[in-house]
């Protein structure tokens, strides 16, 4: 499954929560499959996007907030996760596709060769899983619906395909928005 593919099925599930999507070809290809008032795309701040969805957690905790992140983007920011571990938002859903590649910036392999990042989220008191199938991914999407957070959906993707569009709104835009 490539990215765009996996993208696409848990936006589906998204109806009206908010998606904080990492910078780069998520970004890009959320845009494209699915955009919407609710997604705050980071057209910057590599690593950062886990971090302003606790902020959006914490300020809306009747509402699940979902993080779209990738794996060169959580290496950037894996303090992150101790953090929203420590701080247990029970409405954060921590989506991670893992190609194993900055694919964003030509392909350079990441570390999560080397690492285990479902082990460090149940290491930080995510409840985890992970997946590397469009049916494994639509069953713990189901799963979690009624599940605590947080929680983090490590999906292991291959590298390739497309990437989406450029995203066309402003930061100013985007910001209002959601």
């Amino acid at each position: 499954m490539i990215r765009k593919e996996a993208i696409k099925i848990a936006s589906k599930v998204v109806v009206d929560s908010p998606i904080i999507s990492a910078n780069g070809f998520i970004s890009r290809d959320l845009f494209e499959v699915d955009d919407k008032d609710t997604n705050f795309y980071m057209i910057g701040s590599m690593g950062l996007s886990s971090s302003i969805a606790l902020g959006v957690a914490l300020k809306n905790p009747r509402k699940r907030v979902y993080v779209f992140d990738g794996d060169g983007n959580i290496l950037m920011n894996l303090g992150s996760l101790t953090t929203i571990g420590k701080l247990k938002p029970k409405n954060l859903i921590h989506l991670v596709f893992d190609n194993q590649s900055h694919e964003s910036t030509g392909g350079q392999p990441s570390n999560t060769r080397n690492i285990d990042i479902y082990k460090i989220a149940k290491s930080s008191n995510y409840k985890a899983f992970k997946t590397s199938s469009k049916v494994g991914l639509k069953k713990i999407l189901r799963k979690i619906q009624n599940i605590d957070g947080p929680i983090m959906i490590l999906i292991k993707i291959t590298k390739g395909g497309k990437p989406g569009k450029r995203i066309t709104h402003s930061p100013i835009t985007i910001k209002k928005r959601i």
